[in-house]
């Protein structure tokens, strides 16, 4: 019988890119689809549900944390773990989803700590997006986040899209047996406390460790 993650389970899905008919967009759907066909309950998201102004220190201690920053903190603090699909600009993240970390970062606690993530991509490119998500594990995992270690990367995306899923029957189961695995995970780590402490050592970070995060401060 096929393991399924527990109704119980709460994911937040969103894409990075601004763009209406973005690829990546595409793809987070895709994703919270499979999710829910799977048991999870799934809350699909847009970055524009997140919109926030350049970081500014002086504009943080004028006005505060801005409304989308408070409005992802909300979802991050009521979902168990997050998807997104981010774009690759220049081999790294698009700007508006670092400024969106950094922004969210300000909060204690920290939304992202201890949440479990999966990052995808899509691109007409060759390499998928990958590069960029290598860029993005960064500064998540720097706030605490499990990120999944397989990355899911939708290479020539512009040709991959038959419809709303994927043409390949191959891509595709790889695709949902990836996001299976890691929402198996997810909701192991929120049941059972054993797997998520083993998980955190094999990330490399001692459970119960004091958590040495560096944010955003006036410079």
């Amino acid at each position: 019988m096929e393991n399924r993650p527990s109704p119980g389970l709460k994911v937040l899905v969103f894409s990075a890119s601004l763009r209406r008919e973005s690829l990546n967009g595409k793809l987070a759907a895709l994703a919270a689809r499979v999710a829910e066909r799977a048991g999870a309950s799934v809350d699909l998201a847009s970055m524009h549900d997140f919109d926030v102004p350049l970081y500014d220190g002086d504009g943080e201690a004028r006005d505060g944390i801005p409304p989308g920053a408070r409005e992802l903190q909300r979802r991050l603090l009521e979902s168990d773990a997050f998807v997104i699909s981010s774009p690759e600009y220049n081999a790294s993240m698009p700007g508006t989803i670092k400024n969106l970390i950094d922004w969210t970062s300000r909060f204690r606690p920290q939304p992202f700590d201890g949440r479990h993530g999966m990052l995808l991509s899509a691109s007409p490119s060759l390499v998928g997006g990958n590069r960029g998500l290598w860029a993005l594990r960064v500064p998540l995992e720097h706030q605490g986040a499990r990120i999944y270690p397989d990355m899911f990367s939708l290479s020539m995306a512009h040709k991959a899209f038959e419809g709303d899923e994927l043409a390949d029957p191959a891509l595709h189961a790889r695709f949902e047996k990836s996001l299976k695995a890691f929402l198996s995970l997810a909701e192991a780590a929120k049941h059972y406390p054993c797997i998520k402490r083993e998980w955190v050592e094999f990330l490399g970070e001692p459970p119960g460790a004091a958590a040495d995060r560096v944010d955003p401060a006036p410079d």
